[in-house]
């Protein structure tokens, strides 16, 4: 991850992006995204992230997150996160998806056979409240802008049901605005 031309400012949350290669859709498969829950879940009872907001859509997610490391704990996350996909997309033996993650590998990246996630992962430090308001906006109104529901407080994979009160999958830092 040390190629991303993007930096970390100190220990404030950052929104932060990541993408799948070549905007796969893999997160359709809700065991996939389970991998992601599970990983940041397990970030955040180590107490090694802490979690503002978050949204998974089908190719990408966006999160706004904080830690003393966070590029460190971003790279661990993805590291983690593509070995455990790829290693159930085998046991799946999805082929056809395996072969689409070997064909848009970086060539440089000569240690590994797949690559699932775009390198780095554009951080840009929330500054003040009004920034932060409008990054949890955006994020919890992506699914609705994408069309894929109506409502944000129907998209399962949000903070926006935890900003709500609702139920949800992942606890979150909530900000009291």
């Amino acid at each position: 991850m040390g190629r991303s031309r993007y930096h970390v400012l100190g220990t404030q949350p950052h929104f932060i992006t990541s993408t799948i290669v070549n905007w796969m859709p893999l997160f359709g498969q809700t065991e996939l995204v389970q991998i992601i829950i599970d990983s940041l879940n397990f970030l955040q009872r180590q107490q090694r992230l802490t979690l503002y907001g978050y949204v998974i859509m089908e190719n990408h997610l966006h999160l706004i997150a904080a830690a003393a490391n966070l590029s460190k704990e971003i790279g661990n996350f993805k590291s983690f996160t593509a070995r455990s996909i790829i290693d159930l997309l085998h046991k799946n033996k999805a082929e056809y998806i395996l072969g689409q993650l070997e064909f848009y590998k970086l060539k440089h990246k000569i240690k590994q056979e797949y690559q699932l996630w775009q390198e780095g992962f554009h951080p840009q430090a929330i500054l003040n409240e009004e920034m932060l308001r409008q990054k949890l906006e955006y994020m919890h109104n992506n699914p609705v802008s994408r069309g894929y529901v109506d409502d944000p407080a129907h998209w399962r994979y949000s903070s926006y049901r935890n900003y709500m009160g609702l139920p949800s999958l992942l606890e979150v830092a909530l900000i009291d605005f």
